[in-house]
């Protein structure tokens, strides 16, 4: 797939590798990890959550690990709009819906955005003596009451799409807007293509948006087109050696491109009012017209 970003400092038409574009913004603005409670409560805010690949503090300089999450405010107004990141590394949808979701629920109030991303670490074990983090596979109604053995609480585990709908629900009964990400790819490639994840947890993510008519963001598939646009030599700067799904300053600034690729290419985009200068210099998708 093919992106077209237009250059304002070129005034041309670039066709393909969002990492370029990103790379030239990044000349230009200095970074800064977005803050995780909003800065001007008045405001209404937009509200990111989601694991490590969203938000990441883990160390500075040429090994950082970033998520795409602390990227994302440049593309907005932020004297109209808060973004704020509340994103937590090795978070599940089932850990962050328990132990981090009521407190930002708490939060909401009518005017406001939540848009979420989950699935990496959704996979894991249901219980365990490690992380206990895990969801059952799928959008159905399955559950298993369990004795947890890290919280030595009774706890009853859910699918990833419960989560996800209660989610959508809780935030949409604040007055609040929520909006659904497949999850990042991983940088791993079969047959010269990165591998996507719509028979998992991306696909499972469309799922729950369409069945609740809330907006979805296809990261996973944007972002892979691009991967295989640049071919996996190139792309292996985008992330942290040895770190798993964790990119790099580039990666997480590339991917954050492609969360405004994505808004773009909704039928309709709330968010579309709050967007920066640099936010109208993405240009969407042009490979297929948004649904």
């Amino acid at each position: 797939m093919k992106f077209f970003l237009a250059l304002a400092a070129l005034s041309m038409i670039v066709p393909g590798k969002l990492w370029a574009q990103a790379d030239i913004a990044a000349s230009t603005h200095h970074t800064h990890r977005s803050p995780a409670q909003p800065l001007n409560p008045r405001l209404p805010s937009l509200f990111v959550i989601g694991d490590s690949t969203v938000r990441n503090g883990n160390g500075i300089g040429a090994g950082a690990q970033w998520g795409w999450g602390d990227l994302l405010a440049p593309y907005f107004d932020t004297n109209r709009i808060n973004v704020v990141n509340r994103a937590l590394g090795g978070t599940s949808s089932r850990t962050y819906y328990r132990d981090r979701w009521p407190a930002l629920c708490a939060m909401l109030k009518p005017g406001d955005f939540v848009v979420m991303q989950f699935g990496h670490n959704d996979g894991g074990a249901i219980n365990d003596t490690n992380r206990a983090r895990g969801s059952i596979k799928g959008v159905g109604d399955k559950s298993q009451e369990i004795d947890n053995l890290i919280t030595k609480q009774k706890e009853v585990v859910h699918t990833f799409g419960w989560y996800e709908r209660a989610m959508i629900a809780e935030a949409r009964a604040k007055g609040a807007t929520p909006m659904v990400c497949s999850l990042i790819p991983r940088n791993i490639w079969r047959n010269g293509r990165v591998v996507r994840n719509k028979s998992d947890y991306g696909g499972w993510a469309e799922e729950v948006a369409n069945s609740e008519n809330a907006p979805f963001l296809d990261l996973n598939d944007i972002i892979a087109d691009d991967y295989d646009s640049l071919g996996q030599e190139k792309v292996q700067s985008l992330f942290v050696p040895g770190a798993g799904p964790h990119t790099s300053l580039a990666g997480a600034r590339t991917n954050a491109m492609c969360v405004v690729v994505a808004l773009k290419a909704l039928k309709t985009n709330p968010l579309a009012i709050y967007f920066s200068e640099k936010a109208n210099e993405v240009v969407p998708d042009l490979r297929k017209p948004a649904e």
